[in-house]
């Protein structure tokens, strides 16, 4: 292993970009500013960064599939991509990867990156990094402060000793409010707390040692009893589960000693609201930053996104519309934190709107519920070349599938037949069946279910490629 690590951190399922993130989508797997996702950037932005070799990756289980092809599309291939089964907030996360960085004798510096941020200045990032590598080398932990451009009531701050550089932290603060925040901008000394961090990977978990014992060895009893599936690594969920759940912040940076702070400016934002991904879109002369199919008259300072329909906008200031096949957000910029309480209240309610989105990504592709009603459902299903479904049967639906385009093979109880574009099949309720695409196109179809009970747990699962059980 080399001397730098990146640790990619992706086990998040924020929703304050609802409705376009949700928990089973979330942020860091959107292309929201740039033709790649928020978690493709994180590390295209390494590039370049001598010593920096394959990350290791600490995702939500749920996630897994998402984080593989989506570094897979970049030409990555992580060391170690690690899986939650449930979260624990970042400070096990981080120890878990620490342990796995010293697996074979070694001691890197790890290189801690959230995988949902953004970051403008890519070469003074990259700079940033090798300034704080002689101090992470040595012995510090080293933490990313961003040099505030407002008095930001959203982050917490990090008060730096005077200095150049790389310089003691002397005390971390929590959010403050707003004239709090203006005094600390006005002093100079105050930087926000970006949650990027530099430090060796024996020093740091010496330092959660002496806060957090318990959680260094349910870390190390998760990742001894880990198993391989695949390209990831499965943490034992007993072990993890038991492990105490705290951010870094609270159990190493602000205990210890050793926090050192680097004062960063690289356009870093962490797109932790609606009204944040504003200030980082690009915008036109009045302020309107616009992603789709938006038409606007006479309107200043506003976001809009839209995925399929038009938006048609009038006389609007300082106004967010998010339209998604199955949600529409009309927000005004001051209220865009209260995003929660919406997600709060569809989970409430259990909505699937609250961590679904009407497209469900699959790992072997991805279905859309187009239409439905009491007892029918229409899908159209998305099947990547080579990918086969699971040999699986329903209690309660049956199915009819229509070819589009490409090349379908079917496994109907006893049969094996193709279908090819606009030809069809029936699978009777209770077959057992399978959907491959052999061919090298993506293979398209609807799919028209009918039945008493059209829930997604209605699947029984004989074989799957994949390791899922149901669902």
């Amino acid at each position: 292993m080399s001397e730098l690590v990146p640790v990619l951190l992706s086990g998040g399922s924020g929703t304050r970009l609802w409705p376009l993130s949700r928990e089973a989508h979330p942020k860091q797997f959107l292309p929201l500013l740039t033709e790649h996702t928020l978690l493709q950037d994180t590390w295209l932005r390494l590039r370049g960064l001598p010593g920096a070799e394959a990350p290791l990756v600490v995702a939500n289980e749920e996630h897994r599939f998402l984080v593989a092809e989506q570094l897979q599309q970049i030409g990555v291939k992580p060391s170690a991509l690690i899986l939650e089964p449930v979260g624990r907030n970042t400070a096990p996360a981080i120890a878990v990867a620490a342990l796995q960085a010293m697996a074979d004798g070694s001691d890197p510096v790890l290189l801690v990156l959230p995988s949902d941020h953004v970051i403008r200045d890519e070469p003074a990032f990259r700079a940033a990094v090798l300034a704080a590598l002689p101090a992470a080398k040595a012995g510090a932990l080293v933490t990313f402060g961003i040099v505030p451009s407002a008095p930001e009531t959203g982050y917490g701050y990090i008060k730096a000793a005077k200095g150049e550089g790389v310089r003691p932290v002397e005390r971390f603060v929590e959010k403050p409010d707003l004239a709090t925040a203006g005094q600390y901008v006005a002093s100079g000394e105050y930087f926000w707390n970006s949650g990027m961090f530099a430090f060796r990977a024996s020093r740091y978990l010496e330092e959660l040692g002496k806060t957090q014992p318990q959680m260094i060895d349910s870390a190390r009893a998760a990742l001894t009893g880990a198993k391989r599936d695949a390209d990831f690594l499965r943490l034992d969920k007993d072990a993890f589960a038991a492990c105490p759940a705290d951010s870094i912040d609270y159990a190493v940076m602000e205990k210890t000693d050793a926090a050192q702070v680097l004062p960063i400016d690289v356009g870093w934002n962490d797109v932790g609201s609606w009204s944040a991904l504003w200030e980082v879109s690009a915008q036109d002369a009045t302020g309107n930053a616009h992603r789709g199919d938006v038409m606007a008259r006479d309107c200043r300072n506003t976001l809009a996104m839209g995925e399929r329909r038009l938006i048609a906008m009038l006389g609007l200031d300082d106004i967010v519309v998010v339209d998604t096949d199955d949600a529409l957000l009309v927000a005004h910029r001051d209220q865009v934190q209260q995003v929660k309480d919406i997600v709060a209240q569809l989970k409430r309610d259990q909505r699937p709107q609250a961590a679904w989105h009407r497209k469900v990504y699959r790992p072997w592709g991805n279905y859309d519920s187009i239409d439905n009603g009491e007892r029918f459902q229409v899908k159209r299903i998305v099947v990547k070349p080579g990918a086969t479904l699971s040999l699986q049967m329903h209690h309660h639906r049956a199915e009819h599938w229509i070819v589009v385009s490409g090349t379908a093979r079917v496994t109907c109880d006893d049969k094996v037949f193709i279908l090819s574009e606009n030809e069809s099949t029936y699978i009777p309720l209770g077959s057992t069946h399978r959907l491959e695409n052999p061919g090298r196109v993506p293979l398209e179809l609807i799919e028209v279910q009918s039945g008493s009970y059209l829930g997604e747990d209605d699947i029984v699962r004989f074989e799957d490629k994949y390791g899922r059980s149901a669902g």
